[in-house]
């Protein structure tokens, strides 16, 4: 029994006692109040008409006469054997109850008690209730809120359902290994990781690596979020940390999952900006869980973080998070199994290719790719369709890149004519500079924020970029400006996005690439993460003022170099400008095929050497 139903049960239980005592007084008070008068008298008064009330038991009578000034007296006396009594209370016509017991200390027991059994009533639905909605009651503020999920055969999720990231499983391996046979590990003296650290962009699956883990082992998952712990409370989440871990032993060989660890495990106060002593206390009870508890018990703490920049490092050491898994975005192969995944569940047309969908959705995490296959799926039932063809997939893929189509956008004739000769633009010094990913496919039909978009998809995943391969892409994203400068000798706010990704682009190349030939080969990188108070407000940029304005130099230089290029192929190639721009008119969608096809009959001219 918790407290909370103690306290209860003790009210109650007082409640009907003071109820009796109460009864039982007024009981009291009322035969204190009645006159005890002899049977004669009684006799006179009801000869004479007096009394007005009687009620009569074998062994007692009751009730009231008239007395002088009008005032009814209450009295009661004790019968004698009287044949000749019911006669005269016939001839007074006063009311006969002859024989039935006196229910007046009864009737006060049972009004009173209803009372109390209805005031109970209500405090019970309006606010015990209330705090035990969800079976949590109001002073469990110190246990742990975490799920606990059995192995189940038919719904555990295992190593097979997890794709696109084959280093972390076979890390994670291990660990399944050990739950299975722990001797097999401490036989030879090794020690199992306490903790394993999963860390990685949003979306790459550590949350299901994590069930996978425990799903290969058929053992227990304990599964909890890090604001879980954090409370107004100071020290409500530490509670909480003890409880899940005692829970977790219990039940060894177990699994312990936090997801977003860095919600709690911060780095402490470092002097600036304040402390939090919930969270400060909570991470301090993890250190000390972890450091408290053997492998031997068969517990395993999985935590996974996007940001693990900002984690405490007590919490990294060796000894407590051991090992420390990246899960990144999946390559060209990943995304496929992925996409095999997702796709059992749908019923896919037989002529989809996954392969060609995996190569078209560079940088998508396993979120991402779900995501696709139900929109597709979903686009699929809205047409009508008996089944998911390539049509609808591809469609997925520009409502999960650029959002959906907006053809309901009333745009007037000269916005579209600007729009089409910008992403022409686009695609033109995509063509004609070598390096730069394959167009795909240009659109003038607003999609999102975008009013037209170009879309050029990689045959193949890269890992190295050269500075050549940099700057041709700048050229490609200052195309749009410049066809609309040729043009209309005039620029609009539609290349907003394209400038602010070029400067980004050549900024990088300054400071973090070392690719600028007047600065030479030396990195002032800065940290463009969001400010750690106590870590990175009090944070120079790491250089002097006057190479910031080196740097903004060469940021300028290098814009207008490739600015300059990209309007002199724009000039050179005109008329194939105007192609594209006119075929993007009239069908506002264009293809890779049709576009080959116009390159194919116009004379380019390329860049110069």
């Amino acid at each position: 029994m918790n407290p909370l139903q103690r306290s209860a049960k003790q009210l109650v239980f007082w409640l009907v006692g003071l109820t009796l005592l109460f009864a039982a007084f007024q009981n009291m008070k009322a035969v204190q109040h009645e006159e005890e008068i002899p049977y004669s008298t009684f006799k006179e008064k009801l000869t004479s008409g007096t009394v007005t009330e009687v009620t009569m038991r074998p062994d007692l009578i009751r009730g009231r006469y008239g007395a002088e000034g009008g005032k009814l007296v209450a009295f009661r006396t004790f019968p004698l054997p009287d044949p000749d009594l019911v006669k005269e209370m016939s001839s007074a016509k006063v009311a006969l109850y002859q024989g039935e017991p006196d229910k007046s200390w009864i009737t006060a027991v049972v009004i009173n008690l209803g009372w109390v059994v209805l005031f109970f009533g209500l405090w019970w639905i309006f606010v015990i209730r209330q705090v035990q909605v969800g079976g949590k009651q109001a002073l469990s503020f110190g246990k742990s809120r975490a799920k606990r999920n059995e192995p189940d055969k038919k719904k555990k999720i295992t190593f097979v359902d997890v794709a696109g990231c084959d280093e972390a499983k076979e890390e994670l391996q291990e660990i399944v290994s050990f739950l299975k046979d722990p001797a097999k590990f401490t036989k030879l003296g090794g020690r199992i990781p306490k903790g394993v650290l999963l860390f990685g962009p949003p979306g790459t699956g550590k949350t299901l690596l994590a069930k996978a883990v425990a799903g290969e082992a058929s053992v227990p998952f304990f599964s909890a979020s890090g604001s879980e712990f954090v409370e107004m409370f100071v020290g409500v989440g530490a509670s909480r940390v003890r409880d899940l871990f005692e829970q977790a032993k219990k039940a060894a060989p177990a699994v312990i999952f936090v997801d977003e660890l860095d919600a709690v495990g911060r780095a402490r106060f470092a002097g600036i900006g304040g402390g939090h002593d919930e969270r400060e206390q909570t991470l301090n009870q993890i250190l000390i869980e972890l450091d408290g508890f053997d492998t031997k018990e068969g517990v395993i703490l999985i935590a996974a973080t996007n940001r693990p920049d900002v984690l405490d490092p007590a919490l990294l050491r060796p000894g407590r998070f051991d090992r420390h898994i990246p899960v990144s975005a999946p390559d060209l192969r990943g995304r496929e199994q992925i996409l095999q995944i997702h796709s059992k569940g749908v019923k896919i047309d037989p002529a989809v290719d996954l392969m060609v969908l995996a190569r078209r959705t560079p940088g998508f995490v396993g979120a991402d790719l779900a995501n696709l296959v139900n929109e597709a799926a979903l686009l699929s039932a809205r047409r009508d369709k008996e089944s998911v063809a390539m049509l609808e997939l591809e469609e997925a893929i520009d409502r999960v890149m650029a959002g959906p189509s907006r053809k309901s956008r009333m745009i007037s004739e000269k916005e579209k004519k600007i729009v089409a000769y910008h992403e022409s633009g686009h695609t033109l010094i995509a063509k004609l500079l070598p390096g730069t990913d394959p167009v795909h496919k240009v659109s003038i039909i607003p999609r999102g924020p975008a009013l037209g978009y170009t879309l050029q998809l990689p045959t193949e995943d890269r890992y190295l970029t050269s500075r050549t391969d940099i700057l041709n892409r700048l050229c490609v994203l200052l195309g749009g400006r410049c066809a609309e400068e040729l043009i209309f000798s005039e620029i609009t706010t539609g290349a907003t996005d394209d400038l602010n990704k070029a400067t980004a682009y050549v900024r990088r190349m300054v400071t973090e690439f070392g690719m600028s030939e007047k600065l030479g080969h030396i990195t002032f990188r800065k940290d463009e993460g969001e400010v750690f108070l106590g870590r990175d407000i009090a944070r120079g940029p790491g250089y002097s003022d006057s190479t910031a304005q080196e740097i903004d130099g060469e940021i300028k230089r290098i814009l207008e170099e490739c600015y300059q290029k990209t309007r002199g192929l724009l000039t050179k190639n005109k008329a194939l400008l105007e192609s594209i721009a006119t075929r993007l008119l009239e069908k506002e969608v264009v293809e890779a095929e049709e576009l080959d096809v116009l390159f194919s009959q116009a004379t380019l001219q390329k860049a110069s050497a």
